[in-house]
């Protein structure tokens, strides 16, 4: 499956639906802890680095397994977007157009 951040990917095609793909990621007390560290020393938490990364990928992967339902060949204009839902749990969203290609 073709993924865009554009309209335009080169060819013609339907669209088919708005299609979307979440997920709810909480905290580590472990990781606080060495956040607190790095806060007053400076440098990147990779630890959560790699939970939001990790939280972006199965938005994504949740997102295309929608538009493959839907008989979709690409999604375009994909985007990204996170939200506090309570204290200690963010939401990470992946959205997009599910589009069909014409032949």
């Amino acid at each position: 499956m073709k993924l865009s951040t554009t309209e335009n990917i080169g060819v013609d095609y339907d669209i088919l639906s708005v299609v979307e793909g979440n997920v709810i990621q909480t905290r580590h007390i472990g990781r606080d802890i060495m956040a607190g560290i790095k806060t007053i020393v400076g440098g990147e938490i990779k630890s959560y680095t790699t939970m939001m990364t990790k939280a972006r990928s199965t938005a994504q992967e949740r997102m295309v397994e929608e538009a493959k339902k839907l008989g979709a060949d690409a999604i375009v204009n994909i985007r990204f977007t996170t939200a506090d839902i309570l204290q200690g749990a963010a939401e990470v969203l992946a959205y997009g157009t599910a589009v069909k290609i014409k032949k």
